[in-house]
């Protein structure tokens, strides 16, 4: 991948780390220059707090680099390393070795490699199971977290994750002393989310039902925890990327929703003062710029979020302090599909460009994202629930020339198709080029638009979806005319699949010839958070899991990586098969 990716920007602003290539680059902000410090294979890489020392990985060996010399040294490991990172001086290397067993989580510094913690063996012996410590755990990628581990700001303690038949969180310190963290995980048992940069440790912690949720501070001397807020929701908890986070002037942001007097938005809070606008549909906090003229406690937030438009996905300026105005929010740059934001000091990384204020002063070098095609989708909003959807002609059409059609559903709920960015459509323009019109629409379900239009699946997702698959494909029928709806194809991955299936079983009627790569078959193959987020416990809803299974058999759907009986099913399906199966009607 030559685009630039794993982005770091240094707590002081005077570099910017990151990979291209799978080689490790650094970029002098001050001077604009770019130099390589490691060349390729790096797996993954960390860098410390000023971006002055980076741990990397290549193929489990570990190695020290220095950012500002640019030399690299091989590190000695007790074993294949993982999840290397460097403590925020730079000082020590923590990581994460003999994956995917009974993890151990070492420290490796100037007094050589310890074992900080790790349990070897079967010592969950009454499960029959391994503990694994430093570990993200069970359901910890459902909710977003990938890590499960971090150092505290000043080096001195690791906060990690010990996983067994659930998951704890204990502090560590470096001379061997540990204390638990204390919450109700009985009550709560998914952790969802850590942070630790400034201030105590934050966390998120969950009901198995995913209706209520806290945010909880950690004394980082006793484990003891404070309630700073509370999440709920009657159908489920949607926790914000980015938060919860300490302010400089100590107070705590979160994510979270409004929903009462005719709002219908999910914002940011801190200590209970609304900072965003209804209309700003936040999803992701990237971090805290300094304010030009403001006082130094109260930055900026940078936000990824839409603003009016679901398909275009942008970067905002957020005010933290509240004038008498109410919330504050300026427009920064519209992202791409593979755009990121990054920020550290006072520079801001928006994909390839770099932002010191209101100067760009640097791009990092790209040769851009390699785009065989141009496609241009009329973009639309349709039916009254206004659901986001596209229609995309072959190259070269003329109007007046029926063409048969074909739904995408993608990966299914929690994904939006209708993005208003050229790269997300590159597969889809092969396909209108075979002779479709391709037809995308975010259902209810999908994120980007409001959190009532996202959670009015709960309990009864192919229900809503379908239904809002058929309303706006007949809507889309009455502003494009030329769309032929008794030639209706429709294809999907994953959950998309299993909806793809679906809608041939259920709504015939509209939806002609399905295919489904790798579906969902039983949603009891699907990780427990996923499946009981959309469907409710298992243990009390068996008529709602009834209503969402794949049964039944059709000669109108191709399964491509499942099996299941009365479908035809092959191992693996290419274009053309896709092609001839879905035009032969």
């Amino acid at each position: 991948m030559e685009y630039p990716y794993a982005v770091t920007v240094g707590a002081d602003g005077a570099r910017v780390v990151f990979l291209r290539s799978a080689e490790l680059w650094l970029l002098d902000v001050a001077s604009g220059t770019e130099r390589r410090v490691v060349e390729g294979p790096v797996g993954s890489y960390a860098a410390d707090r000023d971006a002055r020392t980076a741990a990397i990985l290549r193929d489990g060996e570990l190695f020290r680099a220095d950012l500002i010399g640019g030399t690299v040294t091989a590190v000695p490991t007790a074993g294949p390393a993982h999840d290397a990172r460097p403590d925020p001086q730079g000082l020590r290397i923590g990581y994460v070795t003999d994956l995917p067993g009974a993890a151990s989580l070492h420290v490796t510094g100037p007094e050589g490699d310890r074992l900080l913690a790790g349990e070897p063996g079967n010592a969950w012996r009454e499960h029959g199971g391994t503990i694994a410590w430093g570990v993200p755990g069970p359901a910890s990628a459902e909710f977003g977290r990938d890590r499960g581990w971090w150092w505290s700001p000043d080096g001195t303690q690791i906060l990690a994750v010990r996983s067994a038949r659930a998951s704890s969180l204990h502090l560590l310190d470096l001379d061997y002393g540990w204390v638990d963290v204390h919450w109700d995980r009985e009550t709560y048992p998914y952790l969802a989310q850590v942070r630790w940069f400034g201030g105590g440790p934050l966390i998120t912690v969950l009901r198995r039902t995913q209706q209520h949720g806290l945010i909880l501070s950690i004394d980082p001397r006793t484990g003891e925890t404070q309630v700073h807020a509370e999440l709920a929701d009657a159908r489920w908890v949607e926790p914000i990327p980015g938060t919860p986070r300490h302010l400089p002037d100590g107070r705590v942001l979160v994510g979270g929703e409004l929903a009462h007097d005719g709002f219908d938005a999910r914002c940011l809070f801190a200590d209970g003062s609304l900072l965003t606008p209804p209309g700003l549909y936040v999803r992701r906090v990237a971090g805290t710029l300094p304010h030009d003229g403001g006082p130094a406690g109260a930055p900026d937030l940078i936000v990824e979020g839409s603003l009016g438009d679901p398909a275009v996905r942008e970067v905002f300026r957020v005010r933290t302090s509240l004038g008498s105005g109410g919330p504050e929010v300026s427009r920064v740059a519209v992202l791409g599909g593979a755009d990121r934001v990054t920020v550290g000091g006072d520079v801001l990384v928006v994909g390839a460009q770099v932002w010191r204020g209101d100067r760009r002063v640097a791009n990092l070098r790209t040769p851009g994202p390699h785009l065989p095609y141009r496609p241009d989708p009329a973009l639309e909003r349709v039916t009254d629930r206004r659901l986001p959807a596209a229609v995309l002609y072959p190259t070269g059409f003329v109007a007046g020339t029926r063409l048969p059609v074909l739904v995408t559903l993608g990966e299914g709920p929690g994904h939006q198709q209708v993005v208003a960015d050229r790269a997300a459509w590159q597969e889809r323009r092969r396909w209108a080029d075979s002779g479709f019109a391709v037809v995308s629409i975010d259902s209810r379900g999908t994120p980007g638009v409001a959190p009532s239009f996202e959670k009015a699946v709960h309990r009864r997702l192919a229900e809503v979806i379908l239904a809002d698959q058929a309303d706006g494909l007949r809507a889309l029928h009455g502003k494009h005319p030329d769309l032929d709806l008794s030639r209706v194809a429709v294809r999907g991955h994953g959950l998309g699949g299993w909806l793809a299936a679906l809608a041939v079983l259920r709504r015939p009627e509209l939806f002609h010839r399905a295919v489904a790569r790798e579906p969902v078959t039983d949603w009891a193959d699907l990780p427990v958070p996923v499946a009981e987020r959309y469907l409710g416990d298992r243990s009390d809803s068996a008529e709602v899991y009834a209503q969402h299974a794949l049964s039944g058999g059709s000669p109108d759907v191709l399964l491509v990586g499942a099996e299941l009986p009365g479908f035809r099913s092959v191992p693996d399906a290419g274009f053309d098969e896709e092609r001839a199966f879905l035009l032969d009607h």
